[in-house]
This record gives structure tokens, sequence and C-alpha cells, in this order.
């Protein structure tokens, strides 16, 4: 594991109440399940911040091997990872994502 890299990514989980690890950015993602979860975000209307992973493949590698999940993208709400695509949908969905996110930026 890439220990800069390493401290990179847990900078950004630890400095943002909401963090995606996507493929694209935020107004131009690169693949359907990071547009999915950005605009599943964008709907809440809180601000995230999402880290295009693509420029560099040491940050995918290091991010998984953190999570400890293969997938991306990766959700991360007040440092605490949440999933991938189809968990934010599903939790999204049934209400569950909306109270985590109220939570996180204290009502």
């Amino acid at each position: 594991m890439d220990k800069n890299i390493l401290e990179q990514i847990q900078k950004e989980i630890d400095s943002n109440t909401i963090c995606l690890f996507t493929k694209g950015t935020a107004d131009m993602p690169m693949c359907g399940f990071s547009a999915r979860t950005i605009a599943i975000f964008k709907e809440l209307g809180r601000p995230f911040k999402a880290i295009d992973i693509l420029p560099d493949p040491r940050i995918r590698q290091t991010l998984s091997e953190h999570s400890n999940w293969p997938t991306i993208p990766q959700v991360f709400v007040k440092g605490r990872f949440i999933g991938g695509c189809d968990i934010v949908t599903e939790m999204y969905q049934k209400g569950e994502l909306q109270k985590v996110v109220e939570e996180a930026f204290g009502k």
C-alpha cells in the first residue's frame, strides 16, 4: 500500500463531511455508477467532495485496500465508509441515507 497515497486519501476523508471517490468528477462522471451516486448526493443538497480516481491508478488500489471494497465509487460520510453505488442507492430509496447525512451535518 502506498503510504503517501493513503495519507492523501485519509486527509480527504477526514476533511470532508461527505467524500466520494468516483470515476470522473462531480460535473463529468465517467461511469454510470459514479453518475448515479453523484446524482443522489446532489439531490440531498448537502456539500460533498468528489475525488476522481482515474488520473492516478494508485489511488484506486490504495483506496480499495484501505476500505476493503473493490469497486468505485466509494462513499464516506463523516469518516465512515458507507459503501458503493448499490448500497447508497438502496439506503437512499429507504430514506436511510438522508438520516445519515443529516446526522453528519448535525441536522
